[in-house]
């Protein structure tokens, strides 16, 4: 077992339960993630609709973590509050110590910057840009300097196995490798977290399983993955398996556990 396993292990139902059944306390620095019965309600033309009720989840830092669940369960919803780009309507959010569930949205901004890169399924890339220009985009925004701007850019590359395309435009990538500069370009900024969106939704079979190799090498190297999806083998994927149903967690297993109730019901 290796050591990222061995932390995994570690993390268990009853370490979560402790930690996520204390409100108003500070996590320890061991917990990137944690929500304390968080609920989001809308109001949809005077009926409210109850999108997320209870969610307790505590995700220890270097944890690989899917959230899978049918339409309409809530895990867009979650996914949305995980990544600061919406706010609670009961509850408690802690993020990397801070907690955000009661900030404003400027300040919700700047820790959704500094903490979380974001992999969507479409890559959003600019046409006209290098692979190495595309990366260095974020740190354009964060005024970093262009000589550390293309050092970090080159690093972030490397680390998903492209710094032989770095001069590249997106045209003259395979999909594979466009998603690879998307993910390099959540990395730059070096986040807490990387929050993947349905990652592989617009990739064949093939190309998701090279994805998912990039996912699982980042997770080996200690970035905490947090990866939103509605497709079982892609969950299976990850070391651990959260199932959203009806707003509330319904099961939260290790990858084995997991696969392992796949192919009972297969």
């Amino acid at each position: 077992m290796s050591l990222i396993e061995q932390d995994l292990a570690m993390s268990t139902t009853a370490e979560r339960k402790v930690v996520t059944s204390a409100p108003g306390v500070e996590p320890s620095p061991d917990w990137v993630i944690v929500t304390r019965g968080i609920t989001r309600n809308y109001d949809m033309g005077g009926e409210v609709v109850h999108a997320l009720r209870g969610v307790e989840l505590a995700v220890r830092r270097n944890e690989y973590v899917a959230i899978m669940g049918p339409s309409g369960s809530g895990k867009s919803t979650l996914m949305n509050l995980i990544g600061c780009l919406d706010t609670p309507s009961a509850g408690e959010y802690w993020l990397n110590g801070v907690l955000v569930s009661r900030m404003e949205d400027d300040e919700l901004a700047r820790v959704r910057n500094r903490e979380i890169g974001f992999v969507f399924q479409t890559f959003n890339l600019l046409p006209r840009a290098s692979a190495l220009q595309n990366v260095e985009l974020p740190l354009v925004y964060a005024g970093v300097s262009s000589a550390e701007r293309k050092e970090r850019a080159k690093e972030a590359l490397a680390r998903v196995q492209l710094a032989d395309r770095m001069d590249h435009r997106p045209n003259e990538l395979s999909g594979g490798q466009r998603q690879r500069v998307a993910i390099a370009r959540a990395l730059v900024n070096r986040p807490a977290i990387l929050l993947a969106d349905e990652p592989t939704g617009n990739l064949d079979s093939t190309t998701s399983e090279e994805i998912m190799r990039v996912f699982e090498g980042l997770s080996a190297a200690g970035q905490t993955v947090i990866m939103v999806t509605h497709e079982p083998d892609i969950a299976a994927h990850a070391r651990r398996v959260v199932v959203l149903r009806d707003g509330r967690i319904s099961s939260d297993e290790t990858r084995d556990t997991f696969v392992a109730s796949l192919n009972t019901r297969a």
